[in-house]
């Protein structure tokens, strides 16, 4: 009988804990880290080396790793279209990009940067655009910093829940947990 009562207690405890959750934080998946990502990403840019390549890039198809690959980051994954403009011609190439960036919460505006973006890896579309390409990359890179160091990856909202309301007004900083981006409420 004690044995019963020990176990009904410590299950009731276990549950009464678990709903305290959404009372102390508020969770972001990556689902929906990659849906706003969809929704909100228009990186479209012109880079280059004046008078000797111009690359117009579109950047899509972008998605998103929380906290899998390197704990505490979040990588990104997407395609670059790219429009090529130099001494040999206009050319076209595609490449799939994989970028590392360190996600922030800027609790005035209710949003999270993913700052200091780094491309890890690119792979090019055609191969002999790859030379090409790795002379741009440098450019790429920095662009893509400077563009989402300036350009939320999600923004909490008051009129999508409670629970965004809270975590827009109540945020103690982000934790990155491996799928998902935890906002506290209490320190």
């Amino acid at each position: 009988m004690k044995k019963a009562f020990l176990a009904l207690t410590t299950l009731l405890l276990a549950v009464t804990l678990s709903g305290c959750n959404k009372l102390t934080q508020y969770t972001i998946s990556e689902q929906e880290v990659n849906q706003a990502l969809q929704k909100r990403n228009n990186y479209e840019k012109d880079i280059g080396v004046a008078g000797l390549v111009n690359a117009h890039i579109v950047l899509s198809n972008l998605t998103s790793q929380i906290g899998r690959d390197t704990p505490g980051t979040v990588t990104l994954s997407g395609k670059a279209d790219i429009n090529v403009s130099s001494l040999f011609g206009p050319q076209q190439a595609d490449m799939q990009l994989k970028m590392r960036a360190q996600p922030v919460f800027d609790q005035q505006q209710g949003a999270i940067y993913l700052r200091d973006l780094e491309i890890i890896d690119a792979q090019v579309q055609p191969e002999k655009m790859a030379s090409i390409m790795k002379t741009l990359t440098p450019y790429l890179n920095q662009s893509l910093k400077s563009y989402f160091n300036q350009k939320p990856a999600y923004v909490l909202s008051e009129d999508r829940s409670e629970a965004e309301s809270l975590a827009k007004k109540f945020a103690k900083g982000l934790e990155v947990k491996p799928g998902e981006l935890v906002i506290p409420f209490t320190q």
